[in-house]
């Protein structure tokens, strides 16, 4: 029975994790390592710990009503986590385990010091690593107190961090069982860690190693400041030596003490410039035998680094595969999408299928890559024109990588495309006709696609959609769309510069825009303004939605007095809007006509706040608002030299910019329309294949990509171990926050604002919509859970188009994501609303509830007193 509840390292490799956790399994792959140097030492398994619980029936009670706590019942984890170690700790170690490790302590030494370690086995996983959430003990002598501290090491799976992090996780508690490490002591003169990426930039190429004097418990406890090094390429590139007074050193009866360091020692080096060049040199050989960036412990003992622990590194972003050994810069859809959210495998495949640019993949994120436009001097100046133009902080950080100078090649430009026949096309016509005609050709696919799917079913819906996808990419690529949404752009560049060159007036076209026609976004938020008029009267309809708790509700809702009216006023709604969602790039994400419930909040928001007609009384404020400036503008530019020349140039600009401005919001809507119509026509083939036994749940689809949908769907068969697989790298790329700019050696550029003239301890942003507004912050992270009252600023991460509707109810707005042309920056100008986007933390640095001053025609926030 010894070889089921103890094995030696060198039984072990990373496959063990079930049976000795993950710290274990990778001590005995470090440990196969030629030339490594691992302390010896021992696994106490799973199976040990599993037959102790056996033992105490009631564990398994208690682990399911710790199931069911929530994650955020602090008090209600920390009772019921300590009970159940109590009893853990209580209870007496079975003969035959304890036979069994002290049989292994006897080969090893008896009297030695060991370090007792805790190995889960969810942890030092390649997407949660589950640091510091276990115990570890150090300089523990004797055979009775190291069987003692292995029961504390069981016990520990249960403390309140360690319950919580599963818990945020998605782990379940009942899953998860721990081996125990036992491993010789050794006494470093020096110990650390070592990152074989550098975790603040995540650079894949720059080793950091962090050294003190001692046992490496200073440094991970933080009782020290460590000696820092970054190296590159075999050198030190970067160095700061650290004043170390305290050091934590072994007592020769057992445990640890921490001892003062000599004053002349506290200012040298813990290493030797050759030992940290040799020490990542050892880190290389670990993360190549893993085949990913390592978080390693490790000791220095007379010159020897000895190796006590590695982990993959699960905090950095992934990288695109590239595959072709080049350095490449890429460029986040999500931050031009607004939707920087992790996205499911469906939904990423999809997207890529029907966008418009090759798109690359990378933590559940999508990237295009940019390094062609860098790499030509002809093109780069025009392609960081644009970026700027939409957000500031892509062209600085485009910037950066540019000025290192030998990180992009610099390619020969290629001679310019010939003109196409016929001479360069004229300029769209300032025509509404042309933006009518655009959106009823859509109309009628969406409504041909809706038609025609409906008899699709089996491969042959694959196929089906297939054709739908080239469909939507013509529809997208027609010449006359892209001219359309770029005269109204560009006109609205040209009014906000040659008005402030002519009038020093700053973002003039944001009063010029306002209630703009066919801005289906604008529109959708003034509409629920609508369905809220239809609710209001009715008390007992206002009553029933303040207690929705499910998503039938709109079938209860007739049964009330008004309901009927409420239900059709809101199943209207639905059927012109209900594709939309939040993250609605994402096919997977559920859809307002899915969870109708999502809307309630912001209706009931519309009923408390507003009187009725207000959808028509802003929508006429605005018309007017407009026709007024452009007057005023107008009559200022006649007063000019050559004033009526530029007063004409400026009408037939304000005429451009409001046919066609509105239209730019309508291409997003179309995709989503049809995105709708596809998601369904899946559904129900998930739903046959749950029925065929083929699935297990219909939202398995969501985990595999198009193409292995369709495979499933033609052969009947299903991979459960790649759809399981999948949802944990989802909930890890959850974790993630993906940066604006992400080059092939994996670091992330967030960029900076380069702007004077902000006031000390304001919150730098771009200016999208001016005016100047004070009032309450309302951090609002999920628009379900909206409560907004009079005059309250929205702050939130990002806004796509379903956050449109909370537009009408709030005076400012402020995201930590955003450009210039972005659908929240449109909508704010539309409704008038003062504007700051790409606030970085904003939602960190301003608290719910604080007064705030949005600047929106300088781009700062202020947090008041």
């Amino acid at each position: 029975m010894s070889e089921r509840y103890v094995v030696g390292f060198q039984e072990v490799d990373e496959t063990w994790v079930a049976t000795v956790g993950g710290k274990g399994a990778h001590l005995g792959a470090l440990a196969r390592i030629d030339g490594l140097h691992v302390p010896a030492g021992f696994c106490v398994t799973t199976d040990a710990f599993r037959r102790v619980l056996a033992d105490v029936p009631s564990v398994d009670d208690r682990l399911a009503d710790l199931s069911r706590l929530n994650p955020d019942d602090r008090e209600a984890i920390r009772a019921l986590s300590a009970d159940i170690r109590g009893t853990i700790e209580a209870a007496p170690l079975p003969r035959d385990v304890a036979a069994a490790i002290t049989r292994a302590l006897a080969e090893l030494g008896a009297d030695a010091a060991y370090a007792v370690r805790s190995s889960a086995t969810a942890e030092d996983l390649p997407t949660a690593s589950f640091a510091g959430q276990q115990d570890t003990y150090l300089n523990v002598i004797g055979v009775a107190a190291i069987l003692r501290h292995v029961s504390r090491c069981w016990a520990s799976l249960f403390t309140e961090r360690a319950v919580t992090y599963r818990q945020r996780n998605g782990i379940d508690h009942r899953t998860v069982h721990m081996a125990v490490v036992v491993q010789k002591m050794v006494f470093p003169q020096a110990a650390g860690v070592l990152f074989t990426a550098d975790p603040v930039t995540s650079n894949r190429m720059v080793a950091s190693v962090e050294a003190s004097f001692g046992l490496g418990e200073a440094l991970v406890s933080g009782l020290v400041n460590a000696d820092a090094y970054r190296v590159r390429d075999g050198e030190i590139v970067d160095r700061a030596i650290a004043t170390k007074r305290l050091a934590v050193h072994a007592l020769p009866a057992g445990g640890t003490q921490e001892r003062a360091i000599d004053p002349e020692r506290q200012h040298q080096p813990a290493l030797t410039d050759a030992q940290v060049v040799r020490l990542v040199q050892v880190g290389r050989r670990i993360e190549a035998h893993f085949g990913c960036p390592q978080d390693i412990e490790w000791c220095l003992v007379d010159d020897d680094f000895q190796v006590v622990q590695s982990r993959p590194i699960t905090t950095l972003f992934p990288i695109p595969e590239a595959g072709d050994g080049a350095n490449h810069v890429y460029l986040s859809v999500g931050h031009q999408q607004m939707m920087t959210d992790a996205m499911k495998p469906l939904g990423l495949s999809m997207w890529k299928m029907t966008a418009m640019a090759p798109m690359h993949e990378a933590g559940g994120r999508l990237f295009v890559d940019v390094t062609p436009h860098l790499a030509s001097p002809a093109r780069r100046a025009g392609f960081l024109e644009m970026a700027g133009r939409g957000d500031p902080l892509t062209r600085d950080a485009l910037e950066t990588v540019i000025d290192r100078g030998d990180f992009i090649p610099s390619l020969p430009d290629q001679a310019p495309p010939r003109p196409p026949a016929g001479g360069t096309p004229a300029p769209i016509e300032t025509d509404p006709a042309v933006v009518a005609d655009l959106i009823a050709r859509s109309q009628a696919s969406v409504a041909a696609l809706r038609r025609d799917i409906g008899s699709q079913s089996g491969p042959a819906l694959f196929d089906f959609l297939l054709t739908a996808f080239a469909e939507q990419k013509r529809l997208l690529s027609d010449p006359r769309s892209m001219q359309a949404i770029m005269a109204g752009m560009d006109a609205t560049w040209w009014l906000n510069d040659q008005l402030e060159e002519w009038l020093g007036e700053r973002n003039a076209a944001d009063t010029l825009t306002l209630s703009a026609p066919h801005n289906i976004t604008s529109e959708m938020g003034l509409a629920l303004l609508d369905v809220a008029d239809v609710i209001r009267p009715h008390p007992e309809v206002v009553a029933f939605l303040q207690e929705v708790g499910d998503e039938s509700f709109l079938d209860e809702l007739a049964k009330l007095p008004g309901g009927p009216e409420a239900r059709d006023a809101i199943g209207a709604y639905l059927d012109r809007y209900g594709m939309r969602c939040v993250g609605e790039i994402d096919i997977t994400r559920p859809r307002w006509s899915e969870r109708p419930g999502t809307l309630v909040p912001v209706i009931l928001d519309n009923v408390r706040n507003f009187e009725p007609g207000e959808s028509e009384r802003r929508f006429e404020q605005g018309r007017q608002e407009a026709a007024k400036k452009e007057q005023d503008v107008l009559a200022r530019l006649r007063t000019l030299p050559d004033g009526q020349r530029k007063a004409d140039e400026t009408k037939r600009m304000i005429d451009r910019v409001r046919t066609f401005i509105g239209y730019r919001e309508y291409p997003k809507y179309a995709i989503i329309s049809r995105y709708f119509v596809y998601k369904r026509a899946l559904l129900e083939e998930a739903e046959r294949l749950v029925r065929a036994g083929v699935l297990r749940a219909q939202e398995d689809i969501f985990y595999l990509t198009f193409a292995e949908l369709h495979d499933v769907v033609r052969t009947h068969q299903a991979d459960h171990r790649l759809i399981q697989r999948r949802k944990d790298e989802f909930r890890w790329h959850q974790t993630l926050t993906p940066p604006r700019v992400l080059t092939s050696e994996g670091e992330g550029i967030a960029g900076a604002y380069r702007r004077d003239g902000v006031p000390a301890g304001a919150l730098v942003g771009l200016p999208v919509s001016g005016g100047i507004v004070e009032g309450r912050a309302r951090v609002i992270l999920d628009l379900a859970e909206a409560d907004l009252g009079p005059g309250d600023i929205l702050v939130t991460p990002y806004t796509d188009p379903s956050w449109s509707p909370l537009f009408v109810a709030v005076e400012g707005l402020v995201t930590e994501v955003g450009g210039l042309m972005t659908h929240g920056a449109v909508i704010a100008r539309e409704y008038g609303l003062p504007a700051v986007v790409g606030v970085q933390g904003a939602t960190r640095l301003i608290q719910d509830g604080q007064r705030i001053r949005v600047h929106g025609t300088d781009g700062y926030v202020e947090i008041l007193p």
